[in-house]
Parts: C-alpha cells; sequence; structure tokens
C-alpha cells in the first residue's frame, strides 16, 4: 500500500466512530500536503503502521507492555521512511513478536483502524503525535513468541480481559471492532 493508495484510502475511508473519521481526514490532508510524514524526525504529526494480533480461535489479542511508554499496547512502529505502511505494520510485527514472517497471517487486506495519538516528549524526542494505521493480522497462539527488546512482555489477553490492560479509546474501539468482525466472520463462514 503505496502512499498514493494510503492517500486514496483515508481520504474515502468511513467510520461509524466520528473520532476515526476525523483521523481519516487528517490523514488525507496530511498526505495530500507532499509533507514527508513517513519519517519519525517529521515534527507534528507523522505516520506509524501497527497490527492488531487475532488468534486463530477468535478469542484473543496479543498485547506488548512496551518498554519506553510502560503500557499495554499491540505490535507496531516508525516508517522511518517506507511509504508502504502495510509493510512497516507486518514488519514491526516480526520484530516485535521475534516471529519469522510466514507466521504472521494479513486477514484483511483493508485498514481495520485509523488512530492520532500523543507521543510525550522524552531523552531523544519531541513530543508529537502518531497517525497510526492498523491491520488485522492472525498469529497461532499455540507457538513461542519470543518478542524483542522493544518489550517486557508479550502476552495473549482474552477479548473480555483486554479493557484490564488498556483502557484506551482506541483500544476499546480495535476491541469493538474486533467482536464485530468475528460476528460477520461467523456468519460468512455458515453459509452455505
Amino acid at each position: 500500500m503505496d502512499r498514493q493508495e494510503l492517500e486514496r484510502r483515508l481520504c474515502h475511508y468511513r467510520s461509524r466512530y466520528p473520532e476515526e473519521g476525523a483521523y481519516a481526514r487528517r490523514g488525507c490532508m496530511l498526505l495530500r500536503s507532499g509533507n514527508d510524514c513517513f519519517r519519525r524526525d517529521t515534527p507534528g504529526l507523522h505516520i506509524t503502521g501497527s497490527t492488531w494480533v487475532i488468534n486463530p480461535d477468535r478469542t484473543a489479542v496479543l498485547l506488548m507492555l512496551h518498554r519506553k511508554l510502560g503500557q499495554w499496547f499491540q505490535p507496531g512502529g516508525h516508517a522511518d521512511g517506507d511509504e508502504d505502511v502495510l509493510r512497516v505494520a507486518l514488519k514491526e510485527c516480526s520484530e516485535e513478536t521475534g516471529l519469522p514472517p510466514e507466521r504472521i497471517r494479513l486477514v484483511l487486506p483493508d485498514i481495520f483502524d485509523i488512530d492520532i495519538h500523543r507521543i510525550p516528549a522524552n531523552r531523544r524526542e519531541a513530543e508529537h503525535q502518531h497517525l497510526d494505521i492498523r491491520f488485522l493480522v492472525e498469529i497461532d497462539d499455540a507457538m513461542a513468541i519470543p518478542g524483542n527488546d522493544e518489550s517486557h512482555e508479550l502476552r495473549w489477553v482474552p477479548l473480555s480481559q483486554v479493557p484490564v490492560y488498556n483502557r484506551e479509546r482506541s483500544i476499546h474501539r480495535l476491541l469493538a471492532k474486533s467482536r464485530e468482525w468475528i460476528v460477520h466472520e461467523g456468519r460468512n463462514r455458515i453459509r452455505p
């Protein structure tokens, strides 16, 4: 999904969640501005990619306890100049889980969720915002997940327990979308 395709998708993105629709419109304008928004040193808002990782039984998601931020999140990270945000999201998932790319299955080719969130200043970076483009992937929860040094821990969290780990609005939206998608997927599976 190159820059032009991402721009097209963001400019035509529809969501029943008003804040997500606003994030898509802001992303559309950012991409149309010609700004180098795929680099982490871009001041203000820049694009990141992440994955919402679900297990094959559709009962749990994989969360990581982020080392720098001390909170539970989905795998993801900076584009570092790569304008293919899907490739970025899958690469970050592979790096942060420690799994080879072939163990990560893209479930939906479309954008699953869009979020804008603030990242506080730290020793290396000023405060900034991420326009996070999120994709739905599947990983077998029977496999060992080695992780890497960006997290303290990776954990499969039952869907019902996700709010205990992270109460942010965007995580609630991801959880609600997961449940909607699971119901829709189940209906499609049982059709003759």
